[in-house]
């Protein structure tokens, strides 16, 4: 019964949000646009926007070569398949639950943008004041795609196709859209407190880590953990383009084609290039080999760490954030394997603990309200925030994963385990 209701509640919904749209939806009209637009800003949103999009393809590529050769397609799909659900959600009350009028500033008023309703042509003065807000909406998208996509990692190998898509929709509307509120929006609570987050140090990284760990500790142990990346040149691939693609997540994040978008493409260059070769070189100090996936995971986590930070660090102390959280995530993924808790690609100690530690070096290093220039108020938002993220997306998504759970099994048979998921969810294989 619990199968029947699970695998008919997924397309109803969809068929119901679709309609919505449609009806809701209507033509631009191109006279409304009372503000200019800068082209130069709105020209590297578009681009900055599709590098953010390549990320998730990236991520897919990412996780698919690092899992057993039977679960390779299921795991990259369960990525790539974000790209479709998100961007729905997204338009239909997402974005206006991220960015809509505030309630009390921890979200927004979910008929604001409803349908993308007011989402016009024209800028909106406090999202992006040079380019057209429509196009910072489809920006902002981008990074609710790639948050839940991030999460799969850490039970891939044993969950349920739709059981899945219906946990990511969830966490979209419970967990991503208030933190983006709280950090992002003009009146968002952090935001008035004082928090910075450039890129997504909470809002992206903290969340899937933590939204991951509860995953790991919900769904339990595989019945067969074998540590036996299936084809390394796709995780190589797949860093590449996640590589690429934080040009645009971090720089982008800077809303133009300004000097704080340059400092911003510099310094998560050099971030994640010290952590790379921090993590491979601290590898062979503990006597372990230089490997392939060690120089890609040390890459991730030095742009996990610096994405809070990218705009208001100067270029050595991105260094020193790119180096200390290669140490830290390395030190954590061996610490947090000694743990009966099976997150399959690492997320928490990669995604979390970088994205905690690049908050709090955020508020060390922060251009004038930084710790280091006397200022004590930052490290104390950041540390209350950090708090208040773990907690609320630790209870709430555990809570989401019991939810799904009810409404259909959210783990796969053992047989089917067994089978692997290519097989047993999606009839396909990858060799």
């Amino acid at each position: 019964m619990k199968n029947r209701l699970g695998s008919k509640l997924n397309f109803i919904v969809l068929a119901v949000v679709v309609c919505i749209i449609l009806l809701g939806n209507k033509a631009y009209d191109y006279s409304e646009n009372s503000l200019p637009i800068d082209s130069g800003d709105t020209a590297w949103m578009i681009v900055a926007s599709a590098f953010v999009l390549l990320m998730t393809p990236g991520l897919a590529f990412f996780y698919g070569g690092m899992v057993n050769v039977k679960n390779i397609i299921s795991t990259m799909l369960q990525s790539f398949v974000a790209l479709g659900v998100i961007s729905v959600v997204w338009v239909f009350i997402g974005f206006s639950l991220a960015f809509g009028d505030s309630f009390y500033g921890i979200i927004g008023n979910p008929s604001t943008y409803m349908n993308f309703e007011n989402v016009t042509l024209s800028p909106h003065p406090e999202f992006g004041s040079s380019i057209p807000f429509l196009l910072f909406a489809l920006f902002q998208l981008k990074f609710a795609i790639i948050t839940p996509a991030l999460i799969s990692g850490s039970f891939a190998e044993r969950i349920r196709f739709r059981s899945y898509i219906l946990f990511m929709l969830l966490f979209t509307l419970l967990i991503y859209s208030p933190l983006a509120h709280m950090t992002w929006h003009p009146e968002g609570l952090f935001r008035k407190w004082g928090v910075i987050d450039f890129a997504g140090g909470t809002v992206v990284h903290m969340s899937a880590g933590l939204a991951a760990l509860s995953g790991a500790l919900f769904l339990g142990k595989r019945k067969k953990i074998e540590e036996k990346p299936a084809n390394i040149p796709f995780v190589i691939l797949g860093t590449g383009l996640l590589w690429f693609g934080w040009f645009g997540f971090n720089a982008g994040s800077a809303l133009g084609a300004n000097f704080d978008a340059v400092v911003a493409f510099a310094n998560t260059n050099l971030a994640s290039a010290t952590s790379m070769i921090t993590w491979i070189f601290y590898d062979r100090f503990t006597n372990r080999k230089m490997t392939a996936i060690g120089a890609c995971i040390g890459a991730i986590v030095g742009l996990v760490a610096i994405t809070p930070a990218a705009g208001v660090v100067t270029l050595g102390q991105s260094i020193f954030i790119g180096f200390i959280a290669a140490l830290i995530s390395n030190i954590s993924i061996s610490a947090f394997r000694k743990l009966n808790i099976d997150d399959t690609l690492d997320v928490f100690p990669s995604h979390g603990i970088g994205g905690i530690v690049g908050m709090l070096m955020t508020a060390v290093f922060a251009s004038e309200v930084g710790l280091i220039h006397g200022e004590t108020k930052t490290i104390s938002m950041h540390l209350i925030a950090i708090v208040i993220v773990a907690v609320y997306t630790i209870i709430v998504s555990y809570g989401l994963f019991k939810l799904v759970n009810y409404i259909t099994p959210i783990r796969v048979r053992e047989d089917q385990e067994e089978r692997g998921l290519d097989a047993s969810q999606h009839g396909e294989n990858f060799i």
